[in-house]
């Protein structure tokens, strides 16, 4: 069982409303949560933006294991650029 208090200190808040929990810390996205008036449980958090999401998908991943493993197995060159540009402006210009 996981206890609630590892390690407790005491901090003053500043005149800014700003408290200051450790250079460990600095950077690091948190969540705040207040759980009633005075109580208050800060928790480090990776918080992924809206127009992010799909990256941590399962189709996501699936794409890039397999874009992956093709890379392993197809050493890269620059044999066939010029067709692959040519190609690339035929595209362009649909």
């Amino acid at each position: 069982m996981q206890t609630l208090a590892k390690h407790s200190s005491i901090k003053m808040v500043g005149a800014n409303g700003q408290i200051s929990i450790g250079k460990q810390f600095a950077g690091r996205q948190v969540l705040v949560e207040e759980q009633e008036t005075g109580v208050w449980l800060v928790r480090t958090a990776t918080i992924t933006p809206d127009n992010e999401h799909w990256l941590h998908s399962p189709q996501a991943a699936s794409d890039l294991s397999r874009a992956l493993d093709w890379a392993k197995t197809n050493t890269p060159s620059d044999a066939n650029t010029e067709s692959v540009m040519e190609e690339l402006s035929k595209n362009d210009q649909d």
